[in-house]
């Protein structure tokens, strides 16, 4: 079994739940960047947690399939169309061999999840099929797909059932505008009062430049920081600080003009001030936030960021055993 790419969309590429543990050897976790999209999608089709799927960024491929299949696909809102003929999202379906599937623009949403029966088949490295664009490797040849690549499927765990569908009252919404909670980090006491005030007052707006490194933001009050010498090995830029580790999450913004989010194929330290993380429950909508979309951020306290994880697992759990 295999598919073949006939257009490969903005920006597709392999991805599974994510290739953790090389974080100190400055390797990110890459992976799925709306992890809830991701699992929804495998489960639909009986697929184990871990398989890899396809993360369509923007604008979704054109595939053709060289043998009989069960998909699924999840994540942003657009229409599939079989041979023409629409598909339902968030619902197994069956494809024949031969059989074309295209998408109309997104109408919401920026990642689009396809999942097939048995897994998309590419070599592990490092424990993950995951592509990381920034090292060349993984998934397929360690880049983006193009149009004529082949990828290989493995063979289901077990027969997958058609028209499994994941129940509305399960699924998180797509918007245009979101809250995304934030735990002030290590150096959030550099800001002055009135830009910690502006931070989580303002409205900010998703800049062009965002992708699977960083998301960036704009439209927001420059944010001051606190007049200081810099210390040793810090740059003469306020927002520069001794290198330091970056968490997956962690909020950005150099000389204090635009908030830049890491994210699923962020490096792993640098020299800006890290004002705060958000919370990994709110991870997955910034993976589903489209260029001028908005953002305001949210203080929460640790106790908070907990609660929202575990209540995050409780769905998850929820969603699996409804597709089991």
């Amino acid at each position: 079994m295999a598919i073949e790419l006939i257009k490969p969309g903005l920006a597709t590429t392999v991805q599974d739940a994510g290739r953790p543990g090389y974080y100190h050897l400055g390797i990110p976790l890459s992976g799925a960047m709306d992890q809830e999209s991701y699992h929804q999608a495998n489960w639909l089709v009986g697929n184990p947690d871990s398989s890899a799927v396809l993360e369509c960024t923007l604008m979704a491929p054109e595939l053709c399939f060289h043998a009989d299949a069960v998909l699924a696909i999840t994540g942003a809102q657009t229409t599939p169309k079989l041979n023409g003929v629409e598909v339902p999202r968030n619902t197994s379906f069956a494809v024949k061999c031969g059989d074309r599937l295209s998408f109309d623009f997104f109408k919401l949403g920026a990642r689009l999840y396809i999942a097939v029966a048995g897994g998309i088949d590419v070599p592990l490295v490092l424990g993950s099929r995951s592509t990381y664009g920034l090292g060349a490797f993984g998934g397929l040849h360690g880049r983006k797909l193009q149009a004529g690549d082949v990828l290989p499927v493995g063979q289901p765990i077990a027969k997958p059932l058609i028209g499994k569908t994941l129940p509305d009252t399960l699924r998180l919404p797509l918007c245009k505008e979101v809250q995304l909670r934030v735990l002030p980090g290590l150096y959030f006491h550099r800001l002055q009062d009135e830009s910690v005030q502006s931070f989580f007052a303002d409205t900010w707006r998703v800049a062009p430049e965002a992708d699977r490194i960083g998301y960036r933001y704009k439209g927001g009050t420059a944010l001051k920081f606190h007049e200081r010498i810099p210390p040793f090995g810090a740059g003469s830029d306020p927002s520069n600080i001794v290198d330091a580790g970056y968490p997956y999450g962690s909020i950005q913004v150099p000389a204090g003009l635009e908030p830049i989010i890491l994210h699923r194929d962020a490096v792993s330290g640098g020299g800006y001030a890290m004002l705060g993380t958000v919370i990994s429950a709110d991870m997955d909508l910034i993976a589903q936030m489209q260029p001028n979309h908005n953002a305001h951020f949210v203080r929460v306290d640790m106790a908070q960021a907990l609660a929202a994880r575990a209540e995050r697992r409780q769905r998850l759990a929820l969603q699996r055993e409804a597709l089991s």
